[in-house]
């Protein structure tokens, strides 16, 4: 079934013009579905082809409610402004798409890029044609995902919060600086990774050891951090760091900004979206360079921490 027809072969549908509109359908489409970034990028890419085609390509996209709050929802779209439904990946069964043949039983309904688990259920019949990625017996076909437009890349953000640090007491402001910083991310247009400073030997999601973690924080193009450490770790690996201290008045790490001479920081009094677009567009111009001569310098002289006057502090005091 890898490009053969469904239940309904030669049958001759005439319509108006004004009926020749598609109506784009997947998995995205329904109120308890998921978009995953593989559907979408399917999606994209019979797009594509629907404007290449020239004549014939006009169409609407059916969201999720839950996806794209301000899209067009399949619950309220009027069927018979459609002549031609097209379902995009993902598996063909379940009463979800049985419903779609049931509303849209005028339309000529083609699924493409899809999974046939069983070619007899209702799901598969229903459509007059199905251009399947894998289907017994047909060998596969590449998924539509695979050859979707290329896209403009993002920046990769590391996001590494505390809401812990009780000693400090009504000076604190955690909660309220990661619901201000995660808020603030939410509207941008990057690939967000949170992020642990703690290790785990058990759970596999946390990194085991320093070097896991370094690995990570080397291959980031920022990092967004209330933490010390967060911030200390970005810039030892070579990567700007959005510091904002969640302190009243200044703490800890504050102090090591000034120790590491790093400018990127944002205090909890001033910490609004326009203060933090501002460090964001340094961090991602001028602050690479300056996060990459940090790391080398941390490399080349260690001696401002204070650890090498440990072992004169060590040494047993001379005897009067």
């Amino acid at each position: 079934m890898a490009s053969g027809a469904g239940g309904h072969p030669g049958r001759t549908v005439h319509r108006r013009q004004d009926e020749q509109r598609t109506l784009l359908t997947g998995w995205f489409s329904f109120p308890d579905g998921e978009a995953t970034a593989g559907d979408v990028l399917a999606l994209h890419r019979v797009e594509d082809v629907l404007r290449r085609s020239g004549s014939g390509a006009a169409y609407d996209v059916a969201w999720s409610p839950g996806f794209r709050p301000d899209g067009l929802h399949l619950e309220d779209v009027r069927p018979e402004r459609y002549g031609r439904l097209v379902f995009v990946c993902g598996p063909l069964h379940g009463p979800q798409i049985e419903r779609l043949h049931r509303r849209f039983a005028h339309c000529v309904r083609i699924a493409v890029g899809v999974s046939v688990i069983d070619p007899g259920s209702p799901a598969v019949t229903g459509f007059h044609r199905v251009l399947a990625r894998d289907a017994p017996p047909a060998a596969p076909v590449l998924d539509l995902a695979a050859g979707a437009p290329a896209l403009p890349a993002r920046p990769v953000v590391g996001v590494v919060l505390t809401h812990g640090q009780h000693e400090y007491g009504r000076a604190r402001r955690h909660d309220a600086v990661a619901r201000e910083v995660t808020a603030w991310l939410h509207g941008r247009d990057c690939a967000r990774l949170e992020l642990e400073t703690r290790l785990d030997t058990r759970d596999w999601r946390l990194c085991a050891t320093p070097a896991q973690l370094q690995s990570v924080l080397a291959r980031l193009d920022l990092v967004v951090t209330d933490r010390l450490h967060g911030m200390v770790l970005a810039l030892r690996a070579g990567t700007p760091a959005l510091a904002v201290d969640p302190v009243a008045g200044g703490a800890k790490v504050t102090a090591q900004a000034r120790a590491c001479g790093w400018p990127a920081l944002v205090p909890a009094e001033r910490l609004a979206p326009a203060e933090l677009d501002r460090w964001w567009d340094w961090c991602l111009t001028s602050g690479r360079a300056a996060a990459r001569r940090l790391g080398d310098a941390f490399a080349a002289d260690a001696g401002r921490d204070g650890a090498e006057a440990l072992p004169a502090v060590l040494r047993p005091p001379r005897a009067g």
